[in-house]
Formats: structure tokens, sequence, C-alpha cells
């Protein structure tokens, strides 16, 4: 009897031990999340097929760039980057980099607009034009909610300036992907008026935006929904969105248009797609667990280094695919712009901006 009376009483202070650690775990996790489903259709042939390509890369830079997420060209050539440690660089026609604006913090997303500025998108700032004198503060807020992850940007022809918020609630990515809450916007600034309005909101993570070659529309890429949307914004379809690609093997990033008008480069980061992590993303108990111990997400895959961008025609279908499946030379890429004959590919984990020859990508 005494070892019946024992052996429940372990069992009730196991129990019991559980019930307080799963307290604790709610009360100390930074997230209330929902259940993240995703399809399991795709797979990794045909134009998803494996092929190492980006291994061919030349490496520009190698040592003096921290992590280059994006990447812009200006009309005499010069190609601009943003890194992690605060810098805009550019590189010459001779192959140079200079150390061009200190912008601070962590610039992400940047292009060239018409007048020669570069503006440059800042997570917990908003969106900077910066030129040869002075860097400005274009937007920070929309009637008094921050812009709290401005993530990429695009100009169209008559100035109009488009670009992404990432989350509002959250400054770091995994902690949105884990709660699975629809937090990204897309945004418009017009020069003219200098104010900022919402076009698009409840967006699952708002990242890379590309201008329609006739700049009809807005395609604009949900990283965690693992899908791209398009956005009109002319013709009879103004204001409507519809889905552009889904179910993409990876996080879509930046998107650029490609040299040929019609398609597009869609850069997929890291691997936060895999059988285990779409398990993890399902279970809520799951979810707070690793939003408290982030560090077990390396543990699981979350992010592994490899690399991979996908070319996808005007009406969503892809054509081909590029990756280094073990990063061996590239991962975490998150950009792919296409400038002449090169492919110029920008990444979260490099210390250097990857370039491919035309040879190696053009079908």
């Amino acid at each position: 009897m005494d070892l019946v009376i024992n052996r429940f009483t372990v069992a009730i202070l196991v129990v019991g031990c559980l019930v307080a650690w799963f307290l604790q775990l709610i009360a100390l996790s930074p997230i209330s999340p929902n259940p993240l489903i995703l399809k399991h259709s795709y797979t990794r042939e045909g134009p998803y097929a494996k092929n190492n390509v980006l291994q061919a890369v030349e490496k520009l830079g190698e040592g003096m760039l921290d992590r280059p997420e994006d990447t812009a060209v200006d009309s005499q050539g010069l190609i601009y980057t943003a890194t992690r440690d605060g810098w805009i660089k550019r590189m010459h026609s001779n192959g140079s980099w200079e150390d061009w604006k200190m912008v601070g913090g962590a610039p992400l997303g940047l292009t060239v607009s018409t007048s020669g500025d570069v503006l440059v998108c800042m997570p917990n700032q908003g969106l900077l034009k910066v030129n040869d004198d002075r860097i400005f503060l274009l937007a920070s807020e929309i009637d008094g909610v921050p812009i709290r992850f401005a993530n990429t940007v695009v100009e169209a022809s008559d100035g109009s300036v488009y670009f992404s918020d990432s989350s509002t609630k959250y400054g770091k990515f995994f902690l949105d992907l884990l709660e699975a809450k629809p937090y990204g916007r897309l945004l418009k600034y017009d020069p003219i008026t200098k104010k900022t309005t919402v076009l698009l909101d409840g967006l699952g993570f708002a990242n890379g935006v590309a201008l329609s070659s006739k700049e009809d529309y807005i395609i604009i890429c949900e990283t965690w929904k693992f899908r791209c949307l398009k956005h009109w914004i002319k013709g009879e379809k103004l204001g409507s969105t519809e889905i552009f690609i889904e179910n993409l093997p990876g996080g879509p990033d930046n998107i650029n248009i490609a040299a040929d008008g019609r398609s597009y480069w869609i850069a997929l980061v890291g691997r936060i797609r895999s059988r285990t992590l779409e398990f993890v993303y399902r279970y809520g108990i799951l979810k707070h667990i690793f939003a408290t111990y982030p560090n077990l997400l390396e543990w699981i895959g979350f992010q592994k280094r490899q690399a991979m961008v996908v070319k996808v025609g005007e009406h969503g279908q892809p054509i081909t695919s590029l990756d280094d499946s073990n990063g061996k030379v590239m991962s975490l890429v998150t950009s792919a712009m296409e400038v002449g004959d090169y492919l110029y590919l920008g990444s979260l984990h490099a210390n250097f901006l990857g370039r491919l020859s035309a040879d190696k990508f053009r079908v």
C-alpha cells in the first residue's frame, strides 16, 4: 500500500511540475500564436530541381561587406548595397568598393530613385532618403502607428514610393512567424503631399516588393505564407488583390523584375520550410517553447545554411531555380537583381556580394 501511495504521490508531483512549467512557459512566452498549416504539394522537381548553380558565384567585396541584404543600381552603373554594420556601400565600374554613407542600425532594402537619391528601409526608423549631402527621414509613422519594420522599397516613374512594413508588432522575424498572425503592410509614400498611406494590410510578414513594367500592379512577398500577392494600383482592377504565386519551397524575401521586363527573380531565404518545422508551426505549445528558447530553432534546422532563388513568369508560373543546396558557397540569399549580364545576390550570412554570369542563369 505504501508503494502505491508513493507512486501516486510521485505522479502527482510530476504532473504538478509539468503544469507549473507549462503555465510559466505561457507567461514568459512573448507570443500569442495561431496555428500555421501549409500545403505539402511542392516538390524539388522540374523548375525547383536541385542544381547547385549558385556555387559558381563570384565573390565581390569579400571580407568588406557585412551581410549585404539587398542591392540597387544607379544610372551610371554603380552598385549599392546596405550592410548590417550600418553602411551603404557602393561598387564602382573598376570593381573597387566605397564606404559611401553611414546610416547606422541595420539597413535592409534599398533602391535608387529617379533623382539619384538612395531610398533605404530602416527597421525601427522607417523610410530614409540618402544622398551625398544629407540623410532624410521620409516616413516614420502612419496616424500615430510606428513603421516598425520597414523592409523593402521600390519607386514608380511618377515618384511614388511603395514599401513594406513587415510587422507592426515585432522587430524579429522568427517571432512574427511563430505567432502567425498577419501584422504586415504595404505602404505608399507620396512625395508631393509627404504623406504615407496603407495600401494593403493583414499580410504575413510583408517583405519584397516589385513593380510591373507597366506599373499597373505591385507584387509583394509574404514570407511566412510562402507566397506572393499581386496588388493592382491602376486600371480596371484598381485596389484588388490576387495570389501571384503560392506554395513556394521557401519563404520569399526580396523580388526584382528580370531584364526581360516580364519575369521576376524571387530570393527564398533559408530553410524556414521543412517537415519538422511545419510540424512546429501547427502547435501552439511548440511555438511557445521556441519563442521562449529561440536557440532551439537552430537545432531543428530553422534558416538552414542553404540558398535558392526562383525565376517566375508574369503570370506566376515558375520558370527555373538556382540553388546551393548545402550552403557550400551561398546561404540565406535574400535578393537577386539582374543587371546586364550578371545576377547580383545579397545574403544574410555572407561577407560578400555574389555575382553570377548570364551563361549560368539565362534559359
